[in-house]
């Protein structure tokens, strides 16, 4: 864990995680504690279509929302495991604000606007750049890794006028290596397309191995521009601590609700 992080209390009620104690932008990661919803989605559930209550999912909505006053605008996406980041705003349109857009990045340079990603084992990215100033946020999934879309976030950073070597980024709670265990063909899929994966894969039982997703974004990242420095490793394994995160894994085929990464710029 990056020894800058803080922790916050969030008016949910419960201990958020803080990359950033800086007064420009307002940032967090959220678990699962802190909401209203029940049962196999307890308690601070952000995912609308995994079979929690209407009601319960959009009380959750309504606290962070508070969380995030004066945010005018709050924007999710309906993510898809791509590559696709989207320039948004205040005026973006309705579809923005339930989630109607398809892609799996966000970015804005306009403030009282607050980008959110949704997760349970991928890895939410929150990207920063003070001095532009912009911001963003991943969902990054093995196969968005694969894709690079951690560059693609930092190029949609760019053409906001970031520039990568003063470019922040927090990798939150995500499946670590310890148990994101994946298919051997795939290991070598990733090695083949990305000759650092090598250094964070580990050979398993026979025909698979364990996947260092954060390490790889993390090489992504620094390939990007970033410096080494500049970006944090926030959070536990979410199947590890599954009691606070929500996590596929852990729950196996059974129902899991996603917790929600926020990042906003202060007006």
């Amino acid at each position: 864990m990056n020894h800058g992080e803080q922790f916050g209390i969030s008016p949910l009620g419960e201990a958020a995680l803080i990359p950033w104690a800086q007064a420009h932008v307002r940032a967090a990661f959220f678990g699962r504690a802190g909401g209203v919803s029940r049962g196999p989605f307890q308690s601070l559930n952000f995912a609308s279509n995994c079979g929690d209550e209407p009601e319960a999912v959009a009380a959750n909505w309504r606290r962070l929302r508070e969380f995030l006053r004066p945010c005018t605008s709050v924007i999710r996406l309906r993510q898809v495991h791509g590559t696709q980041v989207l320039r948004v705003g205040a005026r973006a349109p309705t579809a923005a604000l339930h989630g109607e857009l398809v892609g799996d990045g966000l970015v804005t340079s306009e403030a009282a606007v607050a980008l959110v990603v949704l997760t349970a084992d991928c890895v939410p990215i929150l990207l920063y750049d003070q001095e532009c100033p912009a911001i963003g946020a991943l969902h990054a999934g093995w196969r968005g890794a694969l894709a690079d879309i951690a560059r693609e976030g930092v190029r949609a950073l760019v053409a906001l006028g970031a520039r990568p070597h003063r470019v922040k980024a927090a990798l939150g709670p995500a499946i670590g290596r310890c148990c994101f265990e994946i298919d051997q063909e795939l290991a070598d899929r990733f090695a083949a397309r990305i000759p650092q994966a090598l250094s964070h894969v580990e050979t398993g039982r026979p025909g698979k191995a364990y996947l260092n997703l954060k390490g790889l974004l993390r090489v992504q990242l620094i390939a990007a521009g970033l410096l080494p420095q500049a970006i944090s490793d926030v959070g536990p394994c979410t199947r590890c601590a599954n009691d606070r995160y929500f996590s596929r894994r852990a729950s196996g085929a059974g129902p899991t609700g996603l917790q929600a990464s926020v990042i906003a710029l202060s007006s």
